[in-house]
């Protein structure tokens, strides 16, 4: 059991349940028990709260309602969108456009469609995590199918120039995916001004449930404004406009659907609350802790979001140490903790492996207090301190070429 006292600083892994959040779905659970696929008067009400659930969120990126798929998690709505559209279209062309620092969830589906004959093309980032726009136009030729460029890194918070990407897509006749898992709550997102044609969403990231997330596909099954119809990756019913068949978990999705509304309800205020917050922290870093730098873009990146490399120490030294003082926080992607690999993320904007693992992660949220923070400033210096008195590892980077913050 986690102390009550425990300061909660890993919200980009994932996000605690807003109480009202967890009280929609326990009614949910509680009262909509039918299959929404049923045509008696229990599964109708089912198929109300689905489609209710569904119009609000897809309002909330200025979607049509009908162009929100629901799926178990952000992961399966990148595969759906990537092998989708690769594989409905795999007659047309068989290139694909990403970036080094897409989260493993797109990464991964590409190497994978690759040993089907499929051609990707990776491309770099600077060193503060930006694809180059004319490098992206350079790459796009006749066969190119696909442009997947995530919203927001989940790792160093840098967000990317989403609206050029979809001005350039649109003027080749390209479909444009985005993974906006980190973005969705913190940045507006209106698809239609973005030239967005699929876009992945995940619930537990905006203080939902975990197991629930979404893909918007625009003009699903249509092939206006070169929107092509996406091939389902999953043999099942006609659930979800017979892209993703099973059963919807409802009352998942009518927690969902509240988190949006909460999110909505509250974003400015908690974007400029929590701006100020990441900022006091890297001001403190950058006044009192020595051969420190900041990972990702210095201004256009996430409000919630500090990723600092110490020189000459191991991060996971500090996520443990941090820990005993009942502070949590990450090196980077959860999804990638089990790997004892450096971050692609942190190789990509040029950093060695020492650096990469020497990289801590800091993301806030709406819990967050200011009192939290100002304890986890008074205790961050005594840790890097404790921690620079050890023995040093062999060949660890000290400082190098790189711009202290």
């Amino acid at each position: 059991m986690v102390n009550k006292k425990y300061i909660y600083l890993d919200n980009a892994a994932t996000t605690p349940m807003d109480p009202r959040v967890i009280n929609t779905i326990l009614d949910h659970f509680n009262n909509t028990y039918g299959n929404a696929s049923s045509i008696h008067s229990i599964g109708q009400i089912s198929k109300n709260i689905l489609e209710e659930s569904r119009k609000s969120i897809a309002q909330f990126i200025s979607a049509k309602k009908e162009d929100i798929i629901f799926t178990s998690s952000g992961t399966e709505a990148d595969n759906l969108a990537i092998k989708g559209v690769a594989y409905q279209n795999k007659n047309e062309g068989n290139h694909i456009i990403t970036s080094s620092i897409e989260h493993h969830a797109v990464l991964n589906p590409y190497k994978e469609l690759e040993k089907e004959g499929f051609k990707i093309t990776i491309l770099p980032v600077d060193m503060n995590g930006l694809i180059d726009l004319e490098q992206l136009k350079d790459e796009i030729n006749k066969k190119t199918i696909l442009i997947s460029i995530m919203f927001a890194n989940n790792e160093i918070g840098t967000i990317e120039p989403i609206k050029q990407i979809g001005e350039i897509a649109k003027d080749h006749d390209i479909v444009f995916h985005t993974d906006a898992v980190q973005a969705l709550g913190k940045i507006p997102i209106d698809v239609n001004d973005l030239n967005i044609n699929l876009l992945s969403a995940s619930s537990h990231k905006i203080y939902g449930p975990k197991g629930i997330g979404m893909l918007y596909v625009r003009n699903q099954g249509k092939k206006e404004n070169g929107i092509k119809y996406i091939k389902p990756i999953m043999n099942g019913g006609n659930h979800e406009k017979s892209l993703r068949p099973s059963t919807e978990a409802v009352p998942l999705i009518a927690g969902f659907a509240k988190a949006v509304e909460l999110v909505k309800n509250e974003m400015k205020t908690e974007v400029t609350r929590q701006t100020l917050l990441r900022d006091k922290i890297i001001n403190f870093i950058t006044n009192n802790i020595s051969n420190c730098f900041l990972n990702g873009h210095p201004e256009i990146r996430l409000c919630n979001n500090i990723n600092v490399d110490f020189s000459c120490i191991e991060g996971e030294t500090i996520v443990i140490s941090l820990n005993i003082e009942n502070i949590g926080v990450s090196t980077g992607s959860a999804c990638s903790s089990a790997s004892l690999e450096p971050s692609h993320v942190l190789k990509a904007i040029g950093l060695d492996n020492n650096q990469a693992n020497g990289s801590l992660r800091i993301t806030l949220g709406r819990f967050t207090t200011e009192d939290e923070i100002n304890q986890f400033l008074e205790t961050l210096p005594n840790v890097i301190e404790e921690i620079r008195k050890m023995p040093p590892l062999d060949n660890w980077f000290c400082c190098g070429n790189r711009v202290q913050i």
